[in-house]
């Protein structure tokens, strides 16, 4: 399927500054043109009952965190999405996927946790990761806080934050007790350790270039073996079975597509339910252009309304 028309016009010449980040100026302005990207390309997001910044218990130490009421979300302990951010576990915070967070808050009718989980280079992996697991368990210790019903949590994330939502269901199955009701994994990152056919095809001018990827794993890893911890690339786990229901997203454009998909086929495989959710005509980031791709909304959308089919029934 041909490039969504207005992505393609974006990605041309007239528009491709405006996307472009130069990863060789560094960490620190890497992710002052993130943020800028994620917030120029976005439209009006619906408005919420409240949003409330507050903190979660981290690996080591306190995170950031804030809280998406959405205003149909009905009255009393309610299911919740704790939500990981994209960004190659580098750049990318609670501001640059705020308008996501809101979209999906509002399709889902549920309250969205999103977490600025700890960033390389400053914490190698697998802080990232660790930050993730501990944050959703605080989740589920702290559910009365927050008016959540504790049986009715999922995790979610974005491309990195695909890959950290992944890992975590991963993680709460090693570890039992508490149970995840879903997970929804956008375009995710599920792999560092091969080039796949998708990442060759889309090296160049598809906003995740492979200088961005390259960028990404050095700075993420402290050694190129770390690539294979299944902590790090969950697609290498060898048992998915037990997982919660998952809704992966991919984007026909994108380098993480074929790894993307091959986690679905796994989970699929090993007996865990999938609703595989293929946008061929886009591009890696999709989500975060709603200015630009009327895809986008549809897509948060259509993941919302899964999310909300997805949660078991109260009591």
């Amino acid at each position: 399927m041909a490039l969504d028309p207005p992505l393609k016009s974006l990605l041309e010449k007239s528009g491709a500054a405006r996307l472009r980040i130069d990863w060789r100026k560094g960490v620190a302005a890497a992710r002052r043109e993130f943020w800028q990207t994620a917030r120029r390309l976005e439209a009006d997001a619906p408005a919420l009952h409240r949003v409330t910044s507050l903190q979660v218990a981290g690996a080591d130490g306190a995170l950031k965190a804030r809280l998406y009421v959405p205003l149909a979300v009905g009255v009393g302990p309610g299911p919740c999405v704790v939500y990981f951010h994209g960004g190659g576990f580098v750049v990318g915070d609670l501001d640059s996927h705020d308008m996501l967070c809101r979209r999906l808050a509002d399709a889902a009718r549920m309250r969205v946790l999103s977490v600025a989980y700890r960033l390389a280079p400053e914490h190698k992996a697998p802080a990232a990761a660790d930050d993730a697991f501990a944050a959703t368990r605080w989740a589920f210790e702290h559910a009365a806080q927050i008016d959540v019903d504790a049986a009715r949590i999922a995790v979610a994330g974005d491309s990195a934050g695909g890959n950290l939502a992944a890992v975590v269901t991963q993680d709460f199955k090693r570890a039992g007790g508490s149970k995840l009701a879903a997970q929804a994994l956008f375009y995710p990152l599920t792999q560092l350790v091969r080039m796949t056919p998708s990442q060759m095809r889309f090296s160049e001018g598809y906003v995740l270039t492979q200088a961005a990827q390259d960028f990404f794993k050095r700075t993420y890893l402290r050694a190129p073996e770390e690539a294979k911890d299944v902590r790090v690339s969950p697609l290498l786990a060898d048992d998915l079975t037990g997982l919660p229901p998952a809704y992966v997203l991919t984007a026909g454009y994108d380098p993480l597509l074929d790894e993307g998909k091959a986690y679905a086929d796994k989970l699929a495989a090993c007996g865990v339910p999938v609703t595989y959710a293929p946008y061929p005509n886009q591009i890696h980031g999709f989500l975060n252009l709603t200015a630009v791709s009327t895809a986008a909304k549809r897509a948060i959308e259509d993941a919302g309304a899964w999310l909300s089919r997805a949660m078991p029934s109260p009591g």
